[in-house]
Formats: C-alpha cells, sequence, structure tokens
C-alpha cells in the first residue's frame, strides 16, 4: 500500500473545476485501502493521541466565514477500530484518545474527493513533532501497516503562505515566486530521494520563511517519507499545482 501526503485545502477546494477530479482519479489508481491512518497538519504538534473512534468518526468544522452549505458537508465514514491496538502495538506504547476531536477539514474535503463514499475505516492520530528527523523515524516506525493494506495517509501543504493569495488567481496561474521555488526544490529532492536535504529544509530550501511562515502544514510529509523510505520504489505526483497563492501538490510514495 502506498504511503501518501495529500495537499489539502480550505472548503471552496470541492469547487475547483480541475483539483477533485484529480484526487478521485488519484484514489481510484491506487490499490484499496482496508483501512487509512491519518495525519493533519491541523492537529501538530501534540501529545501522541488517537481522535475519535465514535461510528461514524464525526466531523470538525474548523473554519469560519464559509457559506453555510460547508458546515453541513458530511464524510460519515466508520472508525478503524482494530487500527488503534494494532499501532499501540508497533509504537510499543499506550496511546490515549480524545473522543471529541472528529476529523478536520484538512482530512475530510480531500477525502469527500477521495473516497466519497466514506466506506473505508479511518482513525486519525495528532502530529507528535514538527521536527522532520523525528517524524521520519516516527513513520518508519508504522511502516508495516502498508503490507497489512493500510494507508499511511498524512495531508497538509507544501507551502502554506497567505502572503500570495491577493497576487495569484484561483486557477494558480501566477504563483508567487517563492512558491514556486520552494515547491521545485521539495519536488526535485524527492525525486533525487535526497532525503537528507529535505530534512535540513529550513536551512537549505529557497525562500523557506516566505513559503512556510510556519511549518506544521509541511512537516506532515516526512510522516509519509518514513512509512516508505527502507523500501522505496518510486515517488509519483498525481496533484500539482497552485491554488490561491499556495502548492497544492500531493506526492504517492510506493
Amino acid at each position: 500500500m502506498p504511503s501518501i501526503f495529500v495537499g489539502q485545502g480550505a472548503p471552496p477546494l470541492i469547487d475547483h473545476a480541475r483539483i477533485p477530479g484529480e484526487l478521485a482519479h488519484w484514489a481510484e489508481a491506487m490499490p484499496r485501502p482496508k483501512a487509512l491512518l491519518i495525519f493533519s497538519a491541523h492537529w501538530a504538534p501534540a501529545p501522541l493521541c488517537f481522535g475519535s473512534t465514535q461510528s461514524p468518526v464525526p466531523l470538525l468544522y474548523d473554519f469560519g466565514g464559509f457559506p453555510r452549505r460547508f458546515y453541513e458537508l458530511q464524510w460519515p465514514a466508520p472508525p478503524a477500530l482494530w487500527l488503534v491496538e494494532r499501532v499501540q502495538e508497533l509504537l510499543d506504547q499506550t496511546i490515549p484518545q480524545d473522543p471529541g476531536r472528529g476529523l478536520d477539514h484538512g482530512v475530510f474535503i480531500p477525502l469527500l474527493c477521495m473516497y466519497p463514499k466514506a466506506d473505508i475505516p479511518v482513525i486519525q492520530m495528532s502530529i507528535p513533532s514538527l521536527d522532520p528527523a523525528t517524524l521520519i523515524d516516527f513513520g518508519r516506525q508504522l511502516a508495516p501497516l502498508r503490507d497489512e493494506d493500510v494507508q499511511i495517509h498524512a495531508t497538509g501543504l507544501i507551502t502554506h503562505s497567505f502572503a500570495g493569495i491577493d497576487v495569484t488567481d484561483e486557477e494558480g496561474l501566477h504563483p508567487p515566486e517563492w512558491t514556486r521555488k520552494f515547491d521545485e526544490w521539495v519536488t526535485e529532492k524527492i525525486s533525487q530521494r535526497d532525503f537528507d536535504a529535505l530534512v535540513d529544509y529550513r536551512q537549505l530550501a529557497p525562500n523557506v520563511s516566505q513559503a512556510l511562515p510556519t511549518h506544521e502544514h509541511f512537516v506532515p510529509l516526512f510522516i509519509a517519507i518514513g512509512a516508505a523510505i527502507d523500501q522505496l520504489k518510486s515517488a509519483q505526483y498525481p496533484v500539482t499545482g497552485f491554488w490561491y497563492g499556495n502548492s497544492i501538490r500531493s506526492v504517492q510514495f510506493d
């Protein structure tokens, strides 16, 4: 099973002319998961914890200022109850649960496009660190799940800055230079499998302070890398481009 990094977005992403279709096509092209183990930029950094195992898993409408219809979106997936015990076994620790923590919009907006039937069991976990090396090791510990048909599903954004919103059209035809250069650098390092450089991105990547004023949206990528790094065959980019000033690139690690 691939480990993946999904470019997320605000609720209007589901109305985009291109991106929802690309997400749907991507999901159809991958093996069907037995379950999704989800990590989102919207729950980082936080002490290691499982989200809700209520059935269906609730949604967290953690956004404001949008039309009412976005607060009525539903994605009623079942919880992956068995996966809770399996993850604790792999990490060799007891992990608490936050029963009130539903799937945030960085999770359910892309999933509405990828798996609209909401028929794949899910469990979300917090991201315990912003340190890339720590998160690669964390992903490594979870790697055996890939042989058990579990999709390691990390979601965030390659770039996350509001500075480019006013200078970029919705279709992303004219991204800010700092967004484009940072996205190109990250893509190059992934394609070259230069993960040491990626780990040191704060010092080596161009335009870091502009592309990532904060780092929580970028670092989920390292969990997906860690889950695949020891047996990596290829990296693909099933969704690319820019949306409101940021890279919407997604990555599949096989």
